[in-house]
């Protein structure tokens, strides 16, 4: 079913089959696995985009610019989606939607958490299994400490309560000395550490770690594991039923775009490969993203895998990949501050062949 869904889609015929239908669809044979397995470890990523699923909700205590950042799980038959949301008069906080399907997405009742009244953004959701609870990692802003931006987490005994998040508390409880900038953050467990990946804006992605028994405290000091042409919103996943780690890097590409850039790694304290780092072999860019519909952006940019499960370990089916991002057109982009950019949110669906 992929493989004709993709001739129609190369030659341009039209199919009746929506966008829905198609991410909903099965990998039943071993050798379709087996060719999505390969097609993830040589670096060869061709995708279908959706239409834009979700756009930002306006509130008549603020104009708000975009919806951007996604975190998502699927948990006790419904999608958990928490994200960004670019205010004008408050800038920064973070929105739950909760729905049953992404053709939904855009009706579906929309909550901004209260967890505090200042900056805080850029959300991981997991639960995390030791503690029978879940986390929300994001970044708040803390004047006492430099750099200001600084790693924090909640958590909530249910996924599905707005109002159950704890109040922000820092992940680390003194600043790291080798550390003056930072952003992003996510963390990813194996069976003895959870590890903490950031990047830097100036190509570095760093990684610190802490026992699993001591989660969520006692980071290590963190250290660089990787340089590259690469900016933030690094991710960074198990595949399931492979030894192997996979990292997704946002850059910075040609006029501006933002795009995607793909590593592996046998473990998560390994060393990264690339397998896909430029904008002519991307994870992510226009030159490998045909559309389902309109051609509605030319920047893929933060955004989050769509999980196998929902805990700790942020496994992934390598065959059966898709990815939610922010994205918007280049003509929606030009002339505007960042913070202004209408960024909204779309689906990319990996294609076999």
């Amino acid at each position: 079913m992929v493989q004709i869904v993709t001739r129609m889609l190369h030659f341009g015929l039209p199919t009746t089959l929506t966008f829905v239908t198609i991410c909903a669809i099965a990998y039943d044979s071993g050798d379709e696995q087996n060719i999505s397995f390969g097609s993830i470890l040589l670096g060869n990523f061709r995708w279908i985009c959706s239409p834009p699923l979700i756009s930002p909700m306006q509130r008549p205590d603020d104009f708000f610019y975009s919806v951007k950042d996604p975190s998502i799980v699927f948990y006790n038959g419904r999608w958990h989606l928490f994200c960004t949301v670019r205010g004008k008069k408050r800038s920064h906080q973070i929105e739950y939607i909760s729905f049953t399907d992404f053709e939904n997405a855009a009706n579906a009742e929309r909550h901004m958490l209260r967890i505090t009244d200042g900056y805080f953004c850029a959300p991981q959701v997991f639960y995390f299994t030791p503690h029978k609870k879940w986390y929300l990692i994001f970044q708040i802003i803390d004047q006492t400490r430099k750099p200001a931006l600084q790693p924090a987490y909640s958590t909530n005994d249910d996924i599905a309560n707005p109002h159950g998040w704890t109040k922000p508390r820092l992940l680390f409880t003194e600043q790291p000395k080798n550390v003056e900038r930072w952003i992003d953050f996510w963390v990813i467990c194996d069976e003895n550490s959870a590890h903490l990946f950031f990047t830097s804006l100036d190509g570095r992605m760093w990684r610190s770690e802490t026992k699993l028994s001591s989660f969520p405290d006692g980071w290590s000091e963190p250290k660089v594991v990787l340089v590259g042409d690469i900016f933030e919103a690094s991710h960074t996943y198990r595949l399931r039923g492979l030894n192997t780690y996979f990292t997704i890097i946002e850059a910075q590409g040609p006029n501006g775009r933002r795009y995607y850039k793909a590593y592996i790694a046998e473990s998560l304290d390994g060393k990264w490969k690339a397998i896909a780092d430029t904008y002519e072999k991307p994870f992510a860019s226009p030159v490998n993203v045909q559309f389902f519909g309109e051609n509605w952006t030319d920047s893929f940019s933060h955004g989050e895998l769509i999980r196998a499960g929902y805990d700790e370990r942020m496994e992934v089916d390598p065959a059966s990949i898709r990815f939610l991002f922010q994205g918007v057109s280049d003509k929606e982009r030009v002339g505007k501050s960042y913070g202004e950019i209408p960024w909204r949110l779309g689906l990319l669906t990996m294609l076999s062949k």
